[in-house]
């Protein structure tokens, strides 16, 4: 076993285990952690098949752009846990039921590239055209061509989760004050100080408790 194939096994072990924590860790923030930990070794993976822009993508755009996002909504939406939880046993049956017939169309499909095939012929010229190949060319090549409208699909896509999450940060909470943008710029300066005159008052006069009938008598036996 050649040192490739040991970096893709090593590889390929954390992204088992970043993705095993992602659906069993406690906390949200924690699971959207581990996920950021399979990207990136998914994107370890894409280096090794020499499909360096995918990484370079994956790395940016997942990891830079939306999980970071997903953290800001996640940690703004100061979900319930607890709530959360107590139906997880009700759905369970069928969410692994789904998950068992994702994992065996997969394994379908997957299977069939492990059999063993014969060497290519001119592997030579083969190589000698890789040094020459640039797979971000191509890939905008095929991208605004045959795929433009995916691409457009995708984008728009995008910019709706954006204005989600901006709608989502700008909901009215009725445990925060807020004040309106434009409210704020009409205001004038007469509006922010108030002058009032307030009458003079005199000093608080020392209070005589009044005498009680039993003091009283008590002077005048003396006398």
């Amino acid at each position: 076993m050649d040192v490739k194939a040991g970096l893709f096994y090593v590889f390929s072990a954390l992204l088992l285990f970043a993705a095993f924590r992602v659906i069993t860790a406690r906390n949200p923030v924690h699971a959207a952690l581990y996920l950021v930990l399979a990207f990136f070794q998914a994107a370890m993976i894409w280096m090794l098949l020499k499909a360096e822009f995918l990484a370079i993508a994956l790395v940016l755009v997942y990891v830079g752009a939306v999980m970071v996002l997903f953290l800001f909504v996640v940690m703004m939406l100061d979900i319930n846990i607890d709530s959360v939880r107590q139906g997880f046993w009700r759905h369970f049956p069928l969410a692994g039921s789904i998950g068992a017939l994702v994992a065996l169309e997969m394994a379908a499909v997957l299977m069939g590239g492990f059999r063993p095939i014969g060497e290519p012929k001119n592997s030579g010229s083969l190589e000698t055209m890789a040094g020459q190949f640039s797979n971000t060319r191509e890939l905008g090549k095929l991208l605004y061509s045959e795929y433009v409208f995916p691409v457009q699909i995708a984008a728009v896509i995008l910019l709706v989760a954006i204005i989600a999450a901006i709608a989502l940060t700008l909901r009215g909470r009725k445990d925060s004050k807020h004040i309106g943008a434009n409210e704020q710029i009409r205001v004038k300066a007469g509006d922010r100080l108030t002058m009032v005159k307030v009458a003079a008052t005199q000093p608080a006069q020392p209070r005589v408790e009044a005498a009680t009938p039993v003091a009283t008598a008590e002077v005048e036996k003396k006398a």
